[in-house]
C-alpha cells in the first residue's frame, strides 16, 4: 500500500499522536494503576469505530481523541498541538476541554445552590455558548462520548459512592445525548455500564434469567438439529448453568465485585461486528479456565452465543431459499437489547422478561445499489419476510410494517417476532440498505462524518416555527416498534375507498377497500394486478406520491362504475377478494372455501396531510375534473406541507445543522432540568427558568450561520442584524411579514 493512501496516512498520524501523548502524560497513572496513556489509546480506538476509516476529518477526530486530555492534564498547549498536527485537531481538543464544563457546572450547582432550582444567568449563558459550539463541530461530541465510555468501563477503580454518582450523571446526560444523535449501540453499552453500577443485583438476576430462557433448545420436544457447529458447545454450557443453579457460586453473593459486573457488559463494537462476535464466543468456550470465569460473564457470552446460532440458522435458510441478484446482496447482523432497556420496558409495560420479544434481534439488510434498485429491494424485503415466517413460527400480533407506514422520523423497516431456533422469542428486522443507514445513523450522526457539507432530503415539515426535533433524535431505534396498539382500535377508522397494499410473498399490489363488514373484521378489497406498488412503498413520503394516490382513486372509481360488489367480481386485471382479521393481527385472504391463506393486506396509515391530498384527488376523479386542476391549486400545496415559494428549501432539503441545533436546544432544557433534579427546597417549577437567557437562536439559510437574538426579535431584526434591512425574509420556507416573531431553531432566509 502506498504511503499516500488514506489508511497509511491515518496510521502515521495515529502513531505520531500516541508518541506525543506518551511524552505529555509520562509518569501519570490512572486509578486502575495503568499508565494514563492507556486511556488515551482506548478513547482513540472507540472514536475509530464511530468514524469512517478514511478522510481527513475522520483522521483528525481519531487523533484528537488520543490527545483529548493533553491540554487539561499536562503542560502542553493548544499552540503546540496546532504546530505538531494542525488547527483542526487543536480546535477539536479545545472543544472537548470546553465540554467538561457540563459536568463541572452540574456538580458545582448541586453542591452550592441547594435552594436554587434554576441555573444562574451566567451559568445558563456559558452552557448555551458551549452547546452552540458543539453544533458548529459535533465531532467533539464523539470524542467526549468515547472518553466517557472508557471511563465507565473502568469505573470500578472509584469509591462506590463516587462511582454511583458518575453513573447517575452519565445516564442522565451522556446517554441522553448519544440517543439524540442516533448513536444507539454506544448508548446501549453506556446504559448497561450505568445499570451494573446502580442496580447490581437486578443486573445480575436479569443476565441469569436471559441465559436460562435461551438455554433450552429442545424444551418443546423438537428434535431438529438447529445448532450446527455450536450445538455441543451450547449443550455443555446449559449443563454448567444447571449445575450452578443447584450450587450457587461465589459470584452470586450480594457483594459481587463491580469489576466483574462491568466485564459482563458486552462492548458495543463487538455487537456491531459479526466476525468479532463469533471469534469472541469461540475463544471464550475454548478457554481452558472457563469454569473459573464468573457466572455473570459466562451468561453474557452465552447470550452472544445464542445470537450467533440464530444468525447461522437464518443464513443457511436464506442461502437455500434466495437467489443471488448483483447489487442486492443480503447481509445479516444481530443485536442484543441492553439490559437497562429491557428493565425499563418491563417496568413500563408491567410484563415478564419472557414477554420482551425484542431482547435479541436479527437485522436482514437488502442491498439496493445505492438506491438504484430500491424498488426491487423493497419487494425482496417482503419475500424475505415470507421466508422467515416459514422457517420460524410468528408470534401473534407482533408484526409491524414500518415500510408501508414509516415512523414520523422517516424510519422504515419490517419488524416481526418469531419463536427462534431455541423456541424463545426472537425479533427479525428487514429493511433495505438505504433504510438501514437512516435508522442506524440518523441525520445528525450522518453529518458528523461528512468531508463536505451535505444537504439531505426534507424528512419532516418545517413550515411551523416550533423546535420539534425528528423522533430519531430522542427515541431509540430499537424501540421504534415497541408501541403496541389494540387491533380493534387500530382498524376502527377504516372506510370504503381507503388505499391498502396486497402482499403475497415478495409481490406488492395496489388495492382499495370496497366494503367494511363486521366492525372492520372482514374487508372486501379490490386488487389491481396491473398496478405494482413496490415503487410507491419505497418512496412513501416523496412529492410524486400524488400520482400514486391518483392510481388508487381510479381503481376505486372503476369498481364503483362496474358495480362489482362480491368476491370474485372483476376482469382480467382487477379482482375483488375477501380478507379476514386474524389472531396474528393481520388481514389474511379468505378463498371460496373459507380457508385462510398466507396472502395478506397491509393497511396504509395516512397522515392528516396525506388523507387530505388523497380525498381531494378522489373527489376530482369522481367529479370528472382533471387531477392537475387540483394539484395546481395553492391550497393543495398547503395540504402537502411545503411551500412552493421556496424551491431551494423544498428541493435541497434542510441543512443537518438545523436538526442538530434543534436537538441541542432540547437537550439544553434537559440539562437545566438535571441541574435542578436533586434540589430539595425549590419553590419554582423548572419551566420558570426556560426564558432565563432572554434570547432566541436561529439558523441563517443557506450557509448555516447561527445567530443569537434577544427574545421577541422579529424577521426584520434578523435582516437588520445581517446588514440587509428592508429585504424580504422567509422563516422555515415561508415568506413572512417583517414583524413576525422568531423562535428557537427557526430557519431564516433573507432574500437578496
Amino acid at each position: 500500500m502506498s504511503l499516500d493512501t488514506p489508511s497509511s496516512t491515518m496510521i502515521r498520524q495515529v502513531q505520531k499522536a500516541i508518541a506525543f501523548a506518551r511524552k505529555a502524560h509520562n509518569g501519570q497513572l490512572r486509578r486502575t494503576g495503568e499508565p494514563y496513556l492507556t486511556h488515551c489509546i482506548h478513547t482513540g480506538k472507540i472514536v475509530a469505530v464511530l468514524v469512517p476509516s478514511t478522510g481527513k476529518r475522520a483522521i483528525d477526530t481519531v487523533v484528537a481523541g488520543i490527545l483529548h486530555d493533553v491540554v487539561d492534564d499536562t503542560g502542553e498547549s493548544l499552540d503546540t498541538i496546532e504546530r505538531e498536527f494542525d488547527a483542526d485537531v487543536a480546535n477539536l481538543v479545545a472543544g472537548v476541554s470546553r465540554l467538561s464544563f457540563i459536568n463541572q457546572l452540574l456538580r458545582r450547582h448541586r453542591r452550592l445552590n441547594v435552594n436554587q432550582a434554576a441555573l444562574s444567568h451566567d451559568e445558563a449563558n456559558n452552557l448555551r455558548v458551549m452547546l452552540l459550539g458543539m453544533v458548529d463541530d459535533p465531532r467533539v461530541v464523539l470524542i467526549k462520548l468515547a472518553d466517557r465510555l472508557h471511563n465507565m468501563r473502568t469505573i470500578y477503580a472509584l469509591p462506590p459512592a463516587k462511582a454511583q454518582a458518575v453513573a447517575q450523571e452519565t445516564l442522565a446526560i451522556w446517554c441522553s445525548l448519544a440517543s439524540r444523535l442516533g448513536l444507539w449501540a454506544l448508548k446501549a453499552e453506556l446504559e448497561d455500564l450505568c445499570f451494573a453500577v446502580l442496580q447490581p443485583q437486578i443486573f445480575l438476576r436479569m443476565r441469569a434469567d436471559l441465559a436460562s430462557m435461551w438455554s433450552h433448545p429442545n424444551r418443546t420436544g423438537n428434535a431438529r438439529k438447529i445448532y450446527g457447529k455450536f450445538s455441543s458447545l451450547l449443550h455443555q454450557r446449559m449443563k454448567r448453568v444447571t449445575a450452578e443453579r443447584e450450587e450457587p457460586s461465589e459470584t452470586d453473593e450480594e457483594n459481587i465485585c463491580m469489576k466483574v459486573l462491568l466485564q459482563a457488559v458486552l462492548p458495543f463494537d463487538l455487537l456491531q461486528d459479526r466476525k468479532k462476535r463469533t471469534d469472541f464466543f469461540n475463544k471464550l468456550v475454548a478457554n481452558s479456565n472457563l469454569e473459573t470465569t464468573p457466572k455473570v460473564v459466562r451468561d453474557a457470552a452465552f447470550a452472544l452465543g445464542t445470537l450467533v446460532v440464530c444468525e447461522e440458522a437464518l443464513e443457511r435458510e436464506l442461502f437455500i431459499s434466495t437467489s443471488y441478484v448483483p447489487g442486492m446482496e443480503v447481509t445479516l447482523s444481530g443485536r442484543l437489547k441492553s439490559l437497562f432497556s429491557i428493565y425499563s420496558k418491563i417496568k413500563r409495560k408491567e410484563i415478564g422478561i419472557n414477554k420482551v420479544y425484542d431482547a435479541r434481534a436479527l437485522r436482514v439488510i437488502v442491498g439496493d445499489k445505492n438506491g438504484a434498485l430500491h424498488s426491487q429491494a423493497v419487494q425482496s424485503c417482503y419475500n424475505l419476510l415470507n421466508i422467515v415466517h416459514r422457517l420460524w413460527t410468528p408470534i401473534d400480533g407482533e408484526f409491524d410494517d414500518y415500510i408501508v407506514n414509516p415512523k414520523p422520523s422517516g424510519y422504515q423497516s419490517l419488524h416481526t417476532a418469531v419463536q427462534g431456533p431455541d423456541n424463545s422469542p426472537l425479533e427479525i428486522q428487514i429493511r433495505t440498505q438505504r433504510m438501514h443507514e437512516c435508522a442506524e445513523h440518523g441525520l445528525a450522526a450522518h453529518w458528523l462524518y461528512k468531508e463536505t457539507e451535505d444537504k439531505l432530503p426534507l424528512v419532516t415539515s418545517v413550515t411551523g416555527s416550533g423546535t420539534t426535533t425528528p423522533s430519531f433524535f430522542s427515541t431509540d431505534i430499537e424501540d421504534q416498534g415497541s408501541i403496541e396498539d389494540d387491533g380493534s382500535h387500530k382498524y376502527s377508522s377504516l372506510k370504503v375507498g381507503d388505499p391498502v397494499l396486497r402482499v403475497e410473498a415478495g409481490h406488492l399490489l395496489a388495492a382499495v377497500i370496497v366494503r367494511v363488514d363486521k366492525d372492520a373484521r372482514e374487508l372486501l378489497v379490490a386488487v389491481s394486478f396491473g398496478l405494482a406498488a413496490s415503487e410507491a412503498v419505497a418512496d412513501r413520503r416523496s412529492s410524486s406520491q400524488t400520482k400514486r394516490w391518483e392510481a388508487f382513486a381510479r381503481l376505486y372509481k372503476k369498481v364503483s362504475d362496474e358495480w362489482w360488489c362480491e368476491p370474485g367480481h372483476g376482469d382480467w386485471c382487477t379482482c375483488l377478494e375477501k380478507y379476514t382479521l386474524c389472531q396474528d393481527g393481520m388481514y389474511h385472504k379468505q378463498d371460496q372455501f373459507e380457508r385462510l391463506l398466507p396472502t395478506f393486506i397491509q393497511i396504509i396509515e395516512l397522515t392528516e396531510q396525506e388523507e387530505n391530498v388523497y380525498w381531494a384527488i378522489m373527489s376530482a376523479i369522481f367529479e370528472g375534473k382533471p387531477v392537475a386542476s387540483v394539484t395546481s391549486n395553492p391550497s393543495f400545496e398547503n395540504k402537502l406541507g411545503y411551500n412552493a415559494s421556496n424551491p431551494t428549501l423544498r428541493d435541497s432539503g434542510i441543512n443537518n445543522k438545523v436538526y442538530l441545533l434543534r436537538t441541542m436546544l432540547q437537550w439544553e432544557k434537559q440539562l437545566r432540568s438535571e441541574a435542578s433534579q436533586r434540589v430539595v427546597l425549590a419553590t419554582k417549577p423548572y419551566e420558570a427558568s426556560s426564558g432565563l437567557l432572554g434570547e432566541v437562536v436561529i439558523v441563517c439559510w443557506p450557509h448555516g450561520e447561527i445567530m443569537r437574538l434577544s427574545t421577541g426579535s422579529t424577521a426584520a431584526d434578523a435582516a437588520r442584524r445581517a446588514g440587509l434591512e428592508g429585504k424580504l425574509v422567509s422563516v422555515n420556507g415561508q415568506l413572512v411579514v417583517p414583524n413576525t416573531k422568531l423562535k428557537d431553531g427557526d430557519v431564516v432566509e433573507i432574500r437578496m
